[in-house]
This record gives structure tokens, sequence and C-alpha cells, in this order.
């Protein structure tokens, strides 16, 4: 045994051939249990390969489904705010005679033509609170005489507000009935009150029951096997429809079978959900073939190991000692390397690549350096600019004073104004303040304006206790100050301004008032229509700043600040009659206007 390890040993020290055999199979070796190490590991894969598409597929069906309870709640807005149909419910009371009977009919001709519209709809209904009318465009009407039925009904419409429910034809109404067999529903439905804009409204119901059939056949055209299931569930963890009756608790994977695997999406703005379930000896079936693959592979790469190792003990080990110098020289920092280079095969190539990348990694770095040079000049500039709002104050500083001597006290008063108000505006340290200083500050520019117009008008403040201590951005205020003085109170001797702030449950609440000259109703219907295609818009970090939308621009200014920094719950609204002022409304989320409160930066996005 010695014998054959000395004579191994010195064939290794002596035969350069069999050193590179060694090394090349010692560099295969790991590659080889890697390669076993994946055949395992395969099937863990594929599952989740699977899983990622599975996960795309059922998320394009969570947005179709998305767009289509979108759809629905606004064809429902439309129905119940359609002023014919809200005239007709008027005219009918508690007892019916047969003019009610023929407006009934009417509604149902209205509404019949709403489930044709969406074929996700299988039938409208309308519930009449007065006369415990309910109109089905599937079953027609009848009336509910039972008192319990009446009164749950009329409850649902009082308690819901203006909002809207999604309710499953099992929801109790009574101990022993359910929401379905009141109003002949055998799916769920989209339920809201009738006259959203009448704070005084009666308690009708209005009822979208959704076809359960083509929800199942929607989500049934994702199967990606006859084994498979998969079953669609609402934001309130109840199960909407499935292809089977193995459904899991909602949102517990680990109730899945052994050798089953679930996958579950979630919507992105109605979060209900989708869950696939699938067994495994479906996919990993697919992964026998690639494990004898990869032991063919295997062996082919030891042969190739052999022959490479003959072909470099040939000649290319000389070659590449130099470029691995080389290499190291570039390591240490030598930019200037250069590779003498007399073949005009493969090697030679690669010594002129390794010529070229050190000369590029030369320029590339030199181009770095430029770069930080002018950022730094950018930088230089920037913080000279910044000397400009100090010029500024003491320019205004030195007006006012010089007013002062000369007695013209209007002129001192408004630059004195005007310098407190530029103080806050340009100053860089700070972006939100409270209420009660954005106030303060907001009075400055007001008394501007009343020197400016001859104190014309007058305002007055309404700021309740409780909301002064709020933070709010910055020169929110202003621009529909601005809007009300110059639009508003123009040429108005009794002008009148007022702006208050307060907080109504999770909110709050600011506005702007004017008894000016007030919006045209055509002109108001543009804003309002502007307004919301400005709020339903899908926001990007700087999407509000490339809206091109002619005139509005301090309304414009107002709403895209505060969805950028409070979110889609802030919102802009603004009410007006000719001839009768103007009042316009910021509502903030309440948790958002803490001095905690710091805005997150935008998913894939650097600032």
């Amino acid at each position: 045994m010695k014998r054959i390890f000395s004579w191994f040993y010195e064939r290794y020290t002596r035969k350069i051939q069999l050193r590179l055999t060694i090394y090349f199979l010692l560099i295969l070796l790991p590659l080889v249990i890697v390669s076993l190490f994946v055949n395992f590991r395969s099937q863990n894969i594929l599952l989740e390969r699977t899983v990622e598409r599975t996960e795309t597929a059922l998320a394009s069906s969570m947005d179709y489904i998305d767009l289509t309870l979108q759809n629905v709640e606004e064809i429902s807005t439309l129905v119940a705010t359609d002023n014919n149909m809200l005239r007709t419910l008027s005219q009918i009371g508690a007892e019916l005679d047969a003019m009610s009977y023929i407006r009934f009919a009417d509604i149902m001709k209205e509404l019949g033509a709403f489930t044709s519209i969406n074929n996700m709809v299988s039938q409208v209904s309308l519930f009449h609170s007065q006369s415990g009318m309910l109109l089905s465009t599937a079953h027609g009407g009848s009336r509910i005489v039972r008192p319990l039925h009446l009164q749950e009904l009329r409850h649902l419409a009082e308690s819901n507000g203006t909002g809207i429910m999604y309710l499953m034809p099992d929801y109790p109404i009574t101990e022993t009935e359910t929401f379905g067999s009141v109003v002949n529903t055998d799916s769920i439905s989209l339920v809201r009150v009738m006259d959203l804009n009448n704070p005084a409204r009666e308690p009708n119901l209005l009822i979208f029951t959704f076809n359960k059939g083509r929800l199942l056949d929607l989500i049934r055209s994702l199967l990606p096997s006859p084994n498979a299931d998969i079953y669609l569930y609402t934001n309130d963890q109840e199960l909407v429809a499935g292809t089977g009756d193995r459904g899991l608790q909602f949102g517990d994977l680990r109730d899945t079978t052994p050798g089953e695997f679930a996958v579950r999406v979630d919507s992105r703005y109605y979060k209900w959900s989708l869950l696939l379930l699938q067994p495994e000896e479906e996919l990993i079936k697919e992964t026998y073939l690639t494990r004898m693959y990869t032991y063919i592979i295997i062996g082919i790469s030891v042969i190739l190991a052999l022959l490479i190792s003959w072909a470099v003990y040939s000649g290319i080990a000389s070659p590449v000692q130099r470029l691995l110098k080389g290499m190291h020289s570039v390591g240490s920092g030598n930019f200037n390397t250069r590779l003498e280079n007399n073949r005009s095969d493969e090697l030679g190539y690669l010594t002129n690549a390794f010529n070229k990348m050190v000369q590029d990694q030369k320029d590339s770095i030199q181009y770095h350096y430029e770069q930080q040079l002018r950022l730094t000049r950018t930088e230089l500039k920037f913080l000279q600019s910044q000397i400009n709002p100090h010029f500024l104050y003491n320019t205004l500083d030195s007006i006012y004073w010089t007013a002062k001597n000369y007695d013209a006290a209007e002129i001192s008063e408004m630059v004195l104004n005007l310098s407190r108000f530029f103080r806050l505006s340009l100053d860089k340290g700070r972006d939100t303040f409270t209420v009660e200083e954005n106030v303060t500050h907001l009075h400055y520019y007001i008394r501007i304006q009343q020197l400016r117009f001859l104190d014309s008008f007058s305002v007055t403040y309404d700021l309740q206790e409780e909301s002064k201590p709020f933070f709010i951005m910055k020169l929110l205020l202003q621009p529909l100050v601005e809007n009300a003085i110059l639009h508003g109170l123009d040429n108005k001797h009794d002008g009148h301004l007022h702006i208050a702030s307060r907080i109504e449950q999770e909110y709050l609440i600011l506005s702007v008032s004017d008894n000016g000259a007030g919006i045209g109703k055509e002109r108001l219907d543009d804003i309002h229509q502007e307004l919301e295609k400005l709020s339903s818009h899908e926001f990007g970090p700087f999407s509000y700043m490339e809206q091109h939308i002619k005139g509005m621009y301090g309304l414009r200014n107002v709403l895209s600040r505060i969805k950028m920094y409070y979110g889609d719950q802030a919102d802009l609204q603004i009410s007006s009659g000719e001839g009768q002022g103007t009042t316009v409304k910021i509502i903030l989320p309440l948790d958002r206007c803490e001095e905690t409160f710091r805005l997150k930066p935008f998913p894939n996005q650097s600032f």
C-alpha cells in the first residue's frame, strides 16, 4: 500500500496532466453533489414555481372580481341616486292602490335594464319600506307582512347609512330565518340604502344579488386539474362559491391534508380571497424524467472533465497563468496593467477582452469621480440658493422699519405679515404644523389680502379645541382661502370668510367658507367630475404632478397633496350655489395627523 501511494505521489508531482485531471474532478465533485441534492429538492422547487404561477393566475382573476365588484357598486350608486326612481318611490304610500302597482311595474322595468349591464348580477331587488313591498327582477313583487322581517330590513337600511354591505344568503334575520329566505336570494348580495343624498331618506333597500353560477364558472376556469378544488371567500371569511366540499378554514393553510398543497391570494381592494387546493402527486411526477437527465449530465460532465484537462495540459496552462497574474495586478489597484498578446485563438480573444475590461473599468471609475464632482457642485449651488430666503427676510424687515419711520402703517403691517408668511412658507425644516399654527400663519396672508382689498371682507375662525394640537401640512388651507378671496369675495363689499376645524369620529375636518358669488351648477358639476377623475387615479409618488387639467390649480394642488401624504382615505369636498357662497372641506384621517406620523416611501422608488 505504501509503495502504491509513493508511485501515485511521484506521478502527481511530475505529471501536470494528472494534476489537472484531479483538479477538474475535484471541481466537478461539488457540482455532482449539488446536482444530486437538487434532484431531491426538485419537487419542492416545482411546487414553489407552481405556487408562483398559480398565484399569478389567481391574482389576475381577483383583479377581475375586484373590477366586477367595483362595476356593480357604481351601478348601484346610479340606481340609488336615480331621480326618476326616487320620485316614483316617494309617490307610493303605505296603502297600495292600482296606481301604486303601475309605479312598481315601472320600477321593475328600470331594474330589469340593469341586470343586462353586468352578467355577474343574477337579480336586482328593491324593498319599499312604507308599503313593505319587495320587488325582484327574478321573482316579481311580493309584500312582506311579518313585522319582524320589516323591522330587520328597515334596521339594515338605517344602520348602514350610505355605505355598502355584502350579505350572504345565510345571514340571520330571525332565529329561524335568513336574509336569503326573506328576499329570495341564494347567493351573496350587495345591499345599500336608496336616496343617498337625502339625510331624511326613507329606509328603502337596494339589493344586487350576484350570479353564483357565473362566479363559480369564473373560478373553475383556474383549476389546473380535475382533482383540484377552488374556493372564493369574502373579506369577512365567508364562503361565496367553491367547486368542492372540502374548503379549509379561511386563512389556515396548515389544515391541508398530507400530499396536498394550498395557494391563497387576496384581492388588492376588496380583500376577497381565492383558495386553490391540489394534490402534490400531480406535480412531482414531472420530476422523474428530470432526475434521469441529471444522472446523464453528471456522466457526461466527468468525461468532459478528463478531455478538458488534456486540452489544458496541451497548451493553455501558460496563458492562463499570465491572465491570473494580470488579474492579481488589477485586483491590487493597478489599472495600467496590459497583457502582451500574439495569439489569434480563443485565448488571444480572452486576453484582448481582459485588456479591454481593464480599460473600461478605468474609464468607468474616472466617470464615477466626475459624477461625484458634478453632484458636489450641485449640492453647493443648492446650499447657496438657501441663502436667498434669508436675504428676502432681511429685505422685508428693512422695508418694514422704513415704513414705520415714515408712518406708513398699512404698508408696514402688510410687509410685516408678508415677512411672517414667507418665513414659514420658505422654511425647509418642517413640513407639518399644528392646526393652530397653520391658522395663525394663514391669518398673515388673510391680513395682507384685507389690506389689499381695503378691508372689504371680514374673517372669523371656529377652531374646535380638540382639533388644535393635530398636525397638518403647511400651506394646506392657503390655496382654498386664495380661491375664496379672488373668485368668491371679489367686488363684494360685505364679504365674509369663515375658517373652521373639528373632529368627527376618526377624521379631522377643515373647512373654508365664503358668502361670495358662488359657483353655477354646470361649472360645479365640471369641478366635481375633474376631482373624481383625479381621486380615482391609481397614484404613484408623482402621478398627481402629471395631471393635465386646465384651471382648478388650487383645488388640484390641495387634493394632490392630501392624497399623496394622507392616503386614499383623505378627501376634498366642495359645495356651492350661485349667489349662495362656497364651502370647501378637507377630510383627513386622524391617525395620520399625529406628530409621530411620517410618510413612507412608495414601493420601488428612491428619493
